[in-house]
């Protein structure tokens, strides 16, 4: 049996342990919120865009999904009004996604959650520590 490589070990224990984080911040946002770490992803792109408005495959693109996921994610938010459809005014075929009102604040309170939930994940790691992880997974 050949023996697994240092690279290949590091992307396992990547891909284990960012699932593992990722599902333990989805619980804490869904319980306290009722959006999960995806749709939090969307809320952050949004804010981050310009008029904090983007169009769908730029979300997909972003947070890595096709577009056709994206959509089929979009409407339970546009039902729950924490975004908006507006029309493109150069292209009516490109429909554009815009955070409302209620979107930015479950998306401020859940930020505050995720802070929390972070700190705790990460209570073990210093900030020296922390600081060279996220060079490293920057790197990547």
């Amino acid at each position: 049996m050949k023996k697994e490589s240092i690279y290949g070990e590091i992307t396992k224990s990547l891909w284990i342990n960012s699932h593992i984080i990722s599902k333990q911040l989805d619980n804490s946002l869904g319980a306290i919120h009722g959006i999960g770490l995806t749709e939090y992803m969307v809320l952050l792109n949004l804010i981050n865009a310009p008029n904090h408005t983007l169009r769908r495959i730029d979300i997909a693109e972003a947070l890595g999904r096709t577009a056709s996921g994206i959509t089929r994610m979009l409407m339970p938010m546009e039902k729950i009004g924490l975004i908006a459809k507006e029309i493109n005014q150069r292209d009516a075929r490109v429909s554009l996604v815009k955070i409302t009102s209620v979107g930015l604040e479950i998306f401020n309170n859940a930020s505050t959650t995720l802070e929390n939930k972070s700190k705790h994940i990460l209570k073990n790691v210093d900030n020296n520590q922390a600081t060279n992880l996220l060079n490293l997974l920057n790197t990547i």
